[in-house]
């Protein structure tokens, strides 16, 4: 049954990476570079959704931990890349398909659309969309299949060639090598299913490998049919290159004018489940992870405004419709919304492989933005004039921001320095060792005395830190009331609360901070008994830091009380005697005590 579980999430994961990136340029690329120009681009396609499946089905971290650590270093990137992969989406489809075979005046049935499909996204769960998603595949592969032989039976053309290639494909295979492996990582909805089937104890590389097969069938589906047209109805685009996207459209025209616009119809239900399956999908994934880093996020900002806004996609879709229907009229070529895909997010989407692959986080969204910005601009030369070295070296521009991480996973390996690992504590402020002073008894290596101080170590770790990362402001004092008790149950080990005649209690506590430590430093809490009176012990406190040395001292007083009345006591005789080794030296109840001789003699004189 697991393995069917699997399989299920395979048809939504391919029809999740079909958007117009894929759908029409497999077109494209497949009339214009043949055969071998498909497959280069296919594989690579095909490899990146494969890739990302397999690592993230086997990292220490699940998916839905590495996503709650980067959501707020990537949130702009990933919400950057959702709005462009809708423009590419919706541009594809409004240019090369509805607006060829509809006519003019057919953005009220795009808007139609959009608003259905975010509907779907908007009500059902990603497990019922991946339901959903097996009907839409049923439908459009079959769809897709009526369309080819029908296009076959009608038309005359012998078949793209094996390949026929210049230089700007030659350029452009290191953008594709790089842009298409490297794409899913940036993908929300993709992160959105692997931590799903992460959490339902699925596979999240076998799922993966299937849906990116599944995803192959599609491409491979549409070259096909554009094998079976020939470049009919190829236009020029702005920069005056021909684009091919169209040929399918323009093949279904002239079929309709003949009679068989069955196969006008076929090609609009793959089409539209193409677009379909890509907004809902982007919807339920876009508004999974705002409202997910919107409840984690301690912005004062966001209590300002309504969840329902804070949380939806829709600004992303306004703003991707805006952009494709600016560029549709203005003739834009489909290749210059691909392009980013391969300049601008590389740098991010590097980070992010690799952070995942273990690498600790070095990504800096103001430089690879810019980083970006300036490959994707070598880009638009060398694809223009054209340049094959400008479009080579583009993606690798674009990898530059990501170097340090690149370097730390795939560069060689530091040699560890062998460190020898002793028993004993660190020592911080006396030579001496720390010694028990209880007769045979014998005191752990993490507490004892120190001379006159008593000294207890102990290594914070994440459980004593803030949200900040440093240590909690508020631990110092329980390790100073940790370390006193331990010093009272030293000195004092006889000592029962359930038949004591009088209680220890504490008359202030002061501490001055001085600096603030983290995890896993080693800090040494030392307490002694500073000086006392009749009623009243001064306790001293110190504690330090192996690597930066006082963190902060401080002191606090202790009184005695009558159990029974909480009347104030005298120091009590158990207790004076407990720390009698310990009192201060100037202190009579000091076995080590010595009479000042100006005090004796100014005794003697009065």
């Amino acid at each position: 049954m697991t393995v069917v579980r699997n399989l299920l999430w395979a048809p939504t994961i391919g029809l999740s990476w079909l958007w117009g990136l894929g759908f029409f340029y497999s077109i494209h690329v497949t009339l214009t570079y043949g055969w071998l120009g498909f497959f280069g681009f296919a594989i690579a396609n095909v490899a990146g959704l494969w890739l990302f499946g397999f690592i993230l089905g086997r990292t220490k971290r699940s998916p839905d931990q590495i996503i709650k650590d980067i959501e707020g270093r990537y949130a702009g990137v990933f919400l950057l890349f959702q709005m462009a992969a809708l423009v590419v989406t919706i541009f594809g489809f409004v240019a090369y398909l509805w607006q060829p075979i509809v006519g003019e005046g057919a953005s009220i049935g795009v808007a139609m659309l959009l608003l259905f499909a975010c509907a779907i996204g908007h009500a059902l769960t990603l497990q019922q969309i991946k339901l959903l998603h097996i009907v839409y595949t049923v439908i459009g592969v079959s769809a897709g299949i009526v369309l080819l032989l029908g296009l076959r039976e009608t038309s005359t053309y012998p078949g793209v060639p094996l390949a026929q290639f210049d230089g700007r494909f030659y350029g452009l295979i290191m953008p594709t090598i790089i842009g298409f492996l490297l794409g899913p990582w940036l993908d929300i909805q993709h992160w959105q299913r692997a931590v799903t089937i992460k959490r339902e104890g699925g596979n999240v590389g076998l799922a993966y490998g299937v849906g990116a097969l599944i995803f192959f069938g599609f491409l491979y589906l549409n070259a096909l049919t554009a094998s079976a047209v020939g470049p009919i109805g190829s236009i020029l685009s702005i920069d005056g290159l021909p684009s091919a996207q169209g040929a399918v459209s323009a093949a279904t025209v002239l079929a309709a004018e003949n009679g068989q616009s069955y196969l006008a119809i076929a090609f609009v239900i793959w089409t539209t489940i193409a677009l379909a399956s890509t907004v809902d999908s982007f919807y339920c994934a876009t508004s999974w992870f705002l409202k997910g880093k919107n409840m984690r996020s301690n912005s004062p900002l966001l209590a300002l405004i309504p969840d329902g806004i804070a949380s939806s996609p829709l600004w992303l879709l306004i703003g991707a419709v805006w952009v494709a229907f600016t560029a549709v009229p203005a003739n834009f070529s489909l290749m210059y919304f691909m392009m980013p895909f391969a300049t601008l997010f590389v740098s991010a989407s590097a980070n992010l492989a690799c952070e995942a692959l273990g690498a600790k986080p070095k990504y800096d969204p103001v430089l690879s933005f810019l980083i970006g910005c300036g490959s994707a601009v070598i880009f638009v030369i060398g694809y223009i004039q054209p340049i094959p070295e400008f479009l080579v070296i583009s993606p690798l521009i674009g990898l530059i921001g990501a170097l340090p991480v690149i370097i730390e996973v795939f560069g060689p390996a530091s040699k560890a320095i062998p460190v020898e690992i002793v028993d004993q504590p660190i020592r911080i402020m006396s030579p001496s060792p720390m010694a028990p002073i209880s007769q045979g008894d014998e005191i752990s290596p993490s507490h004892g005395f120190d001379g006159e101080w008593f000294v207890m170590q102990l290594i914070p770790t994440y459980d004593d830190t803030n949200s900040v990362g440093n240590v909690y402001f508020a631990n110092y004092v329980r390790w100073v009331g940790k370390a006193r008790e331990l010093f009272f149950n030293v000195c004092m080990p006889d000592f029962d609360l359930a038949t004591t005649r009088f209680y220890i209690l504490t008359r202030s506590f002061t501490h001055d901070y001085r600096r603030e430590s983290k995890e896993f430093e080693q800090i040494s809490v030392r307490i002694k008994i500073a000086r006392h009176n009749r009623k009243f012990v001064t306790l001293e406190h110190e504690i330090h830091s192996a690597t930066q040395g006082l963190l902060g001292h401080g002191e606090q007083s202790l009184m005695f009380v009558d159990r029974e009345n909480y009347s104030p006591l005298d120091i009590p005789g158990e207790v004076i005697k407990g720390f009698l080794a310990y009192w201060p030296k100037d202190s009579r109840l000091s076995p080590n005590h010595r009479p000042n001789i100006s005090d004796v003699k100014a005794k003697r004189q009065a």
